[in-house]
């Protein structure tokens, strides 16, 4: 079966990381996917919620904020701050980023610290929230690295990188990666979060019309792990541009012995 854009079924659509987009935040990267654009920046506060205060939960937090901009959609979206609310979409997505990032990230080497990740949609193609969960979990393991991150973590707090790519059934074909055509007439449309040690963080798989059955299920749970262990790589790539390679003592936790 000939996809929209001629990609064979179990083939990414190109994907480009560009680090340090902005000027202002601790880190930043622009993630493209195919004609997918999210701006994903970091920025870390000496603080963390209320909530950890009043239960005495040890550690740091992570969390996300989401959004997409009017013009990121073929028609113009309304900005949900004129709406006076943010919409259900919104907060699962953030959510789920949210989630993602936490379960990579030893909350107790953050210290007293909130890394607020913004994830800022500029041209939607489908796939948006796994390309912010990609481009965030770059983004702050370059923050995790970076002169600031070195001097005020304890240790280097991401464990490993986590991302997300979307499979589903189009047509009876399994397929990868899927772009909004293909996600609007899916048979079955899941997202699949993975670490970079094979372990899922979050599956989200939905049938359209007909139930989809167990072999369906891993046949599209295999096919997003072949397609995450490349986006693995770009991530590793992108970070070793900005900063070298971690040593056998940085990977074992001893990363800022010498600070």
């Amino acid at each position: 079966m000939t996809r929209i854009d001629g990609r064979a079924p179990d083939e990414l659509r190109k994907i480009i990381i560009h680090p340090n987009y902005l000027s202002h935040p601790l880190s930043s990267v622009l993630i493209e996917c195919g004609g997918t654009r999210v701006i994903c920046a970091v920025t870390v506060e000496a603080k963390v919620p209320p909530w950890m205060k009043t239960q005495k939960v040890p550690g740091g937090w992570v969390t996300c904020e989401y959004g997409m901009l009017p013009a990121s959609t073929h028609e113009r979206m309304r900005r949900e701050a004129s709406a006076g609310k943010q919409g259900g979409r919104t907060m699962e997505i953030q959510r789920l980023i949210g989630r993602s990032l936490r379960a990579v990230v030893d909350l107790n080497e953050l210290g007293e610290n909130t890394a607020s990740i913004d994830c800022d949609v500029i041209d939607a193609d489908g796939g948006t929230r796994t390309a912010s969960i990609t481009g965030a979990a770059v983004a702050l393991g370059i923050a995790c690295r970076s002169e600031w991150g070195r001097a005020n973590f304890a240790g280097c707090p991401m464990r490993e990188n986590v991302a997300a790519i979307s499979v589903g059934i189009v047509g009876g074909v399994p397929m990868l990666d899927l772009c909004y055509e293909e996600d609007s007439s899916a048979e079955v449309d899941m997202n699949v979060v993975m670490t970079e040690s094979g372990k899922l963080v979050e599956v989200q798989g939905t049938a359209e019309g007909a139930p989809f059955s167990r072999k369906q299920l891993n046949e599209l749970i295999d096919l997003a792990e072949h397609g995450l262990k490349r986006i693995f790589r770009i991530q590793n790539e992108v970070i070793a541009s900005v900063f070298p390679p971690l040593t056998a003592a940085e990977a074992t936790g001893d990363l800022f012995g010498e600070f």
